[in-house]
């Protein structure tokens, strides 16, 4: 093919194609897409993560921290962020009632991962008593 694009986003591995895929940052923000280095098909979950109620922002603040957020959230739960938000608000609306072991410790992780990209988020901000990140899925 002799599309630069193509020939530039294309690597071969063990003699079969693979495609990396880049996600540029912008604001407004658009969904994070996780993609994984598949052969031919890329799996995608999107989700979108903003950060509210924060009083000293400017869009390049705004921008960074949430970029930082995204991308902790996406290294602790890697293709899990929409599966283990869905868990964690079953989990929540239910008090775990009715849930299986799996969703339990999916919607675990995701307490966890939430926590770890948020002190990831918040660094360098400041005051953030009354800020707080929203994720939902696209």
């Amino acid at each position: 093919m002799s599309d630069p694009s193509f020939a530039a986003g294309a690597a071969r591995a063990g003699g079969r194609r693979c495609f990396a895929i880049a996600v540029k940052a912008s604001f407004p923000p658009r969904p994070a897409v996780l993609t994984s280095t598949f052969f031919m098909q890329p799996h995608r979950v999107a989700f979108i993560a903003k950060l509210l109620d924060y009083p000293h922002a400017t869009a390049d603040v705004v921008r960074v921290s949430e970029q930082r957020f995204t991308r902790e959230l996406e290294r602790q739960l890697g293709e899990d962020v929409v599966p283990a938000l869905r868990a964690y608000q079953n989990a929540y609306e239910s008090s775990g009632a009715g849930l299986t072991k799996d969703e339990l410790t999916l919607a675990q992780r995701w307490a966890k991962a939430y926590d770890a990209a948020r002190t990831a988020g918040f660094r360098d901000l400041g005051d953030t008593d009354e800020a707080f990140f929203e994720v939902r899925p696209v």
